[in-house]
């Protein structure tokens, strides 16, 4: 019986997991299919009824989703729990579980870029579902301070209270940070800005957008204009990716170059 896999979200046209899944699934020559849906609030719970009765396998879940999400579900595995982020459900011993993958694939991501992190200092854009994950997975490679910067302020007071050692900034403020990091969906459309002074902040710093589709946002642009360092979130996708498709598969598929390649848009 072929089993079916989904990636939901609001925005979801830009995802590639569909295009990811689907290679490996036949490089492995699994009876599946990955599909992406757009998905309303309402529609939530009728999804998670469709786990239960196994018309469908598993599901990456994408903005605005990963907190929202929880609610519905019957436990969470560690990461997602310390994170309250899920990005990855599946059904076992008849429970459905949250699994978070975007720490272990953020935290990779970085690793390949030979970036130093440990005692220096980032700056997170955004505070949405993804920014639990990328501050655990900072912490982890011992980053000495974080600070974090909203349109909104709301949700960084609700980010502080799960991580107190974050320092909050005013949006638009600019500092001499060695790492920034844009978690904001800002730059999914072409005409996005962010509003920082890329001037303001010296040369030879490493500037990171989690967003990989465009593979070079307006960010990312600006910041190698003025000297910057950059890289796009393609290799946390492929890699967050690759974790989900063990939990699914109980395979780990590889990450070479033609799958590497096969992401350039």
């Amino acid at each position: 019986m072929k089993k079916n896999f989904l990636v939901i979200g609001n925005p979801i046209d830009h995802s590639l997991s569909p295009k990811l899944h689907n290679y490996w699934i036949k490089k492995y020559k699994i009876d599946a299919i990955y599909e992406k849906r757009l998905l309303n609030n309402n529609e939530i719970e009728n999804l998670i009824f469709n786990i239960r009765e196994e018309k469908i396998h598993g599901i990456n879940i994408t903005v605005p989703f990963k907190k929202m999400i929880i609610p519905f579900l019957d436990e969470l595995s560690e990461e997602a729990e310390i994170s309250q982020s899920v990005n990855t459900i599946y059904k076992k011993d008849n429970k459905i579980i949250g699994d978070n993958t975007d720490i272990e694939g953020f935290k990779l991501s970085l690793e390949k870029t030979e970036q130093e992190i440990k005692n220096k200092k980032a700056l997170i854009l955004g505070a949405g579902g993804v920014v639990p994950s990328i501050i655990i997975a900072l912490k982890k490679m011992q980053i000495e301070k974080i600070y974090i910067s909203n349109r909104t302020e709301l949700k960084t007071t609700e980010l502080k209270k799960n991580f107190p050692e974050i320092e909050i900034i005013k949006w638009g403020q600019t500092l001499d940070f060695d790492i920034i990091i844009n978690a904001t969906s800002i730059g999914l459309k072409e005409e996005d800005e962010i509003n920082i002074n890329y001037q303001q902040i010296s040369k030879d710093k490493f500037f990171y957008d989690v967003i990989y589709n465009p593979p070079e946002t307006n960010f990312l642009k600006k910041a190698k204009k003025y000297g910057g360092i950059t890289k796009n979130g393609k290799m946390m996708f492929i890699y967050q990716a690759q974790k989900a498709f063990f939990i699914w598969h109980k395979v780990v598929p590889e990450v070479d170059n033609e799958t590497i390649n096969l992401l350039d848009v």
